[in-house]
């Protein structure tokens, strides 16, 4: 015991000092049961103290600890509350030095934000000392559950000190991978002020970092240097994601920046050119993207050889976070705000600005466009294409799949409006009819959702992978991905067949035409994509095309995407309490009221769907101002994933699906729908919920057919509504045919479509 270094002893002393003064608070636990027994909330203790609730949160939390003043007015609060509501005695039979056990009623657990009950992590905590041997030996990593212990008392040291909070036993929903050192720390951190004014750096799983940067400039390089931020590559010949700072307004206002945007900043989306944190960075040899210093802006310099310098900023006050897709994230508190964009980085990737530039980079990330080649005779490698992906140079598409305004079409008259069989047209379903005689005996109205129809869509979608070929009089081939001139008036839903040699009569009066979005029946040739045209001949009709334009280089380019999404979906949607394998009624109570377990995560459920949608619809990503004029090219024309084909075959392959499950539900009941928006259909029946209608026989659902569950492709209760209501709106609108499957979820009727 000789030799012992005197930092040792230094730490020890300090220690028992803070223990004299009075400056170690008992453990977040403890403080958290003090509280609730006085009937005290988060709030009022604020309010007592001076300080944002979002402090008191995280002092609860273990993911701060109070200062100066406020530290002795904590002190003093807990020591009265400690001496009117005392702990309970230790249950009989505990040996000295153990971990306490579950807490009963008279001893709360710590709330800390996590996944459902089934999935929630032990309320045990560990010790102080246990937990600062389990900080170095265990490799932090993203957690849904931050742990409510205490974390040590600052000292002096380097000035990115972390201040992780201790780590308490876990059942994690899967294995933890290796942590890779270089991000150890997360692939973001929210920045944000405290009360004492220190800058700190929220990190995902409850770590916080000091932040000694005074600048922006300084900040990026802190960043690079000493955060241990970022995400590894998704794909071999991938890049690692760079790492997300999060400023909030507090932050802005430290570093120099606004807390919001001027109306002409809003509009063009960026800060001008002349504001001195712009000029900071160009002083010291960093660069801003084309879209400048925005809500997301990226910070960089160029790239030696293979290390990037690369720092990426989101500014929630900005309007970073659209509330289309992230509800109320922008309001949420650092630490809380951290977790939630850490489980979506982790569960899809670092978000690299809304949600649908992330959906489209999530592709890239998966099949990049180039890749390192085998060593040439020298033994040097050098890039070429990766076998695939879209690659990295743009190609038109076919002048039918582009949108109006395209260069393609620059030579059309100006008024002119391209038909059916001069523009491919495949978009998702609006369709309604008015209600038959038999349906007006009919109690309710009941609207049934495809869990992530357009992620479903895209699994397993052959796709184009190159530049396309015209073909004149081609012979279809359902396996060639592409664009159809065909004519498809002569498919009659009357009679169709559902099976390899069965021939079904049904009422093709109320269905929908498979092969437009409005449900009508096409009247001549018109221009449809592969799945569409193949979807003819399944139902049993011949097709032939006069045209098309076909492309002979495909693969499966969504298929990871749509995996990884997946995955995401699942998982997030397990932690809220509903899992793949439920039964239909097990699954209807576990979607009732699922936001409300846990709204971050909520959140998170809403963002990867809007990944999906947003992701698709950048694949077609028309211009957006910029002076942009008819016939002129636009900025997005020059990503390798501007493809309007893929998205046309995702949304034709969505609808066919969609369809084909319509027919075999009427073909065994005898039932159809009254009213069809994107992803939602709604039927007349008596009774008021989807297990009322949808055929199910010892617990299996018609093969083919509609089927309940939480996986892309299934469906899920969206709302019910009694008949009466949708005949009175209807009749409010003189609208027989109104689409009823807009407002089915709720009754709300107004002009916006809230579907998914």
């Amino acid at each position: 015991m000789t030799n012992q270094p005197p930092e040792l002893f230094s730490a020890v002393d300090a220690l028992l000092a803070a223990v004299d003064e009075g400056t170690v608070l008992p453990v977040p636990a403890e403080r958290v049961r003090l509280r609730e027994a006085a009937g005290l909330t988060p709030a009022a203790v604020a309010q007592v103290l001076g300080v944002r609730v979002a402090s008191i949160t995280a002092w609860e939390a273990g993911r701060a600890e109070p200062r100066g003043e406020r530290l002795e007015g904590y002190r003093r609060l807990l020591e009265g509350l400690a001496h009117r509501y005392p702990a309970p005695a230790a249950p009989s039979g505990s040996e000295p030095g153990s971990l306490p056990g579950p807490p009963t009623p008279q001893q709360p657990a710590a709330p800390a934000p996590g996944p459902s009950p089934s999935r929630a992590a032990s309320t045990a905590p560990t010790s102080d000392a246990a937990a600062t041997a389990t900080e170095h030996n265990t490799p932090p990593r993203p957690s849904l559950a931050p742990a409510a212990a205490s974390r040590p008392a600052t000292t002096a040291g380097p000035s990115s000190a972390s201040r992780r909070p201790a780590v308490r036993k876990t059942a994690p929903a899967t294995t933890a991978a290796a942590v890779d050192p270089r991000f150890a720390n997360g692939p973001l951190a929210v920045v944000d002020i405290d009360d004492d004014g220190e800058v700190l750096a929220y990190c995902v799983g409850g770590l916080v970092l000091d932040v000694p940067a005074k600048s922006v400039p300084a900040l990026v390089d802190w960043t690079l240097a000493e955060a241990k931020l970022g995400q590894p590559k998704l794909s071999g010949p991938g890049k690692d994601a760079d790492p997300l700072l999060v400023l909030t307004k507090a932050a802005c206002e430290r570093y120099g920046l606004p807390a919001a945007l001027t109306d002409e900043e809003r509009l063009a989306g960026r800060l001008p050119e002349g504001h001195k944190v712009i000029k900071q960075l160009v002083r010291a040899g960093w660069k801003l993207t084309k879209r400048g210093f925005g809500p997301w802006a990226r910070i960089y310099r160029p790239a030696q050889g293979s290390e990037r310098a690369c720092v990426q900023l989101c500014i929630p006050s900005w309007n970073a976070l659209d509330p289309r897709s992230w509800g109320h994230a922008a309001q949420l508190a650092p630490a809380d705000l951290a977790r939630l964009l850490g489980v979506y980085a982790t569960r899809v990737m670092t978000p690299r600005g809304s949600t649908a530039v992330t959906g489209l980079e999530l592709m890239t990330a998966l099949h990049p466009p180039t890749r390192a080649s085998a060593p040439d005779a020298d033994g040097k490698r050098h890039s070429e294409h990766n076998p695939g992906s879209l690659g990295k140079d743009p190609v038109d598409p076919a002048p039918c799949e582009v949108p109006d305004g395209h260069p393609l079409l620059a030579d059309l008259p100006r008024f002119h409006v391209r038909g059916p069989a001069e523009k491919l047209f495949e978009e998702a379903y609006d369709w309604a009819r008015p209600f038959t005689d038999a349906e007006y005996t009919r109690r309710h109205l009941v609207g049934i959702d495809v869990n992530m129809a357009f992620a479903a869509g895209a699994n397993g979608l052959t796709v184009g992978l190159c530049a396309p070929t015209h073909v004149t009089n081609p012979v279809f081939d359902a396996k060639l991905p592409g664009s159809w001139l065909v004519d498809l008036s002569h498919v009659d839903l009357s009679r169709v067949k559902v099976g390899k040699d069965t021939w079904v009569d049904l009422d093709g009066g109320l269905l929908p035409s498979p092969f437009t979005p409005s449900g009508e029946r096409p009247t001549g040739p018109a221009w449809y994509a592969t799945p569409t045209v193949a979807y003819a001949v399944e139902l049993g009709y011949d097709v032939t095309p006069v045209e098309a334009w076909v492309r002979y280089e495909s693969g499966r380019y969504l298929d990871s995407w749509y995996n990884r999404l997946r995955d995401a979906f699942l998982a997030t949607m397990a932690d809220l309490g509903v899992d793949a394998d439920l039964a239909p009624a097990d699954f209807l109570t576990a979607m009732d009221g699922y936001q409300q377990r846990d709204p971050d995560l909520a959140i998170v459920v809403s963002a990867i769907k809007a990944t999906v949608k947003g992701g698709l619809g950048k694949l077609r990503e028309r211009p957006r101002g910029e002076g942009w004029k008819p016939g002129e090219p636009w900025r997005a024309l020059s990503r390798p994933t501007w493809n309007p084909h893929i998205r046309a075959g995702v949304i034709s392959r969505t609808r066919i699906n969609f369809h084909r499950k319509i027919i075999r539900h009427a073909a065994f009941t005898g039932q159809y729908p009254v009213a069809i928006l994107s992803d939602c259909v709604v039927y007349a029946v008596d009774g008021a919920s989807p297990l009322d209608f949808l055929p199910y026989r010892d617990g299996k659902p018609l093969p083919g057919g509609f089927k309940l569950g939480i996986n892309p492709g299934l469906v899920k209760w969206e709302g019910t509504q009694e008949l009466l209501w949708g005949e009175g709106v209807r009749e409010q609108f003189d609208a027989p045919a109104l689409n009823l499957a807009r407002y089915i979820k709720d009754g709300t009727v107004t002009g916006v479509d809230n579907g998914e």
